[in-house]
């Protein structure tokens, strides 16, 4: 069964690619996306990487193998572009937690504070915003506003408190959302996880719904800080190359894993819960990608009133932190179905 799916899956790879080819087209990939998506895509990296790539290509199609809220970010960076979903029902819990109407109230409680909101948020969420930002420089972003300034965190509250946790401001308000996947790791699994390999380095993801529990342990002095590493998916992709250990315990959404250990193949990779899955990223398929160059579909836009408020934001978002490489995916010999 393994042999067959790899064999279908090279030659979907195989006429996806040619397509894209003919079509002009870029396929970007997010890092939860599964695997063998991950695989035929030409660039592999988180929502502010891909968002990046969306501004610079040249290419006439994008094809964007993520969710709703990344299509339409690259759409409103790219609006001479065509912009394509594989599948309409690629949603996001997250940003389904606020939209516009409840951002303007908020901002009504609150009148001169400055809205930062995390990029998984619809674009009419971002045509209300200041800035845009993503776990890799929200605290960049936060940073660079004046300290006298009042900030409306929106709407992650997992990474809102990790956030204000490590500027020390005491005048962000965050928004009460969450993602169900990361709020689903709960420090039961970490402490399972660290008891069954002990040594292994702990990275997790700011949105975890660990994460506030685990740094206020680290801090108190109830959990060793040894190994323990809060970083960006991006940040999780990096550190095993530099750190001398080769077992690592990965605290987000399991599509990671994938990418990791392809370009780690020395090295151990554990999921701090193996029922951490996104079954929007996961609609994604290989005949859905293919599909959707054969037909031009599923075009993704974003009327201009709407666009030309959220660009602002989201150009903010590209231009502050370092830049976040991309995973240009090496020619498949790697086994998709890992």
């Amino acid at each position: 069964m393994v042999e067959t799916n790899q064999k279908l899956y090279a030659a979907l790879g195989e006429e996806i690619k040619h397509l894209a080819r003919v079509r002009n087209a870029v396929i970007l990939a997010h890092n939860y996306e599964r695997a063998e998506v991950q695989d035929v895509a030409d660039f592999v990296g988180d929502s502010l990487g891909l968002s990046r790539e969306a501004a610079k290509t040249k290419a006439d199609v994008i094809v964007f193998c993520g969710v709703h809220f990344m299509a339409e970010t690259a759409a409103v960076l790219s609006p001479q572009k065509i912009v394509l979903l594989p599948d309409l029902a690629a949603g996001c819990s997250l940003a389904a937690t606020i939209d516009a109407q409840q951002l303007r109230d908020w901002k009504a409680e609150h009148p001169g504070a400055v809205v930062v909101s995390y990029v998984n948020t619809t674009a009419e969420v971002k045509a209300e915003s200041d800035y845009c930002c993503t776990s890799g420089n929200a605290v960049e972003i936060v940073n660079s506003i004046p300290a006298d300034k009042e900030i409306l965190f929106l709407p992650d509250m997992f990474l809102g408190a990790h956030v204000r946790r490590i500027t020390g401001r005491t005048n962000m308000h965050v928004w009460m959302g969450e993602c169900h996947v990361h709020a689903g790791i709960d420090p039961e699994d970490i402490r399972l996880q660290r008891a069954a390999h002990p040594g292994s380095e702990f990275l997790i993801h700011p949105e975890c719904g660990c994460a506030t529990s685990v740094v206020e342990a680290v801090s108190a002095g109830d959990i060793d800080p040894v190994g323990v590493q809060i970083l960006s998916t991006e940040g999780m992709i990096k550190r095993p190359s530099i750190s001398s250990n080769n077992e690592f315990i990965v605290a987000t959404e399991v599509g990671i894993l994938h990418r990791l250990r392809r370009e780690n193949p020395t090295k151990t990779f554990f999921a701090a819960n193996e029922r951490a899955v996104c079954a929007f990223m996961k609609v994604t398929t290989l005949p859905k990608v293919l599909s959707s160059l054969q037909r031009l579909e599923h075009r993704i836009t974003v009327p201009e009133e709407i666009a030309s408020r959220a660009r602002l934001a989201i150009e903010r978002m590209v231009a502050i932190g370092g830049q976040t490489p991309l995973s240009p995916v090496p020619e498949a010999s790697d086994d998709p179905g890992e």
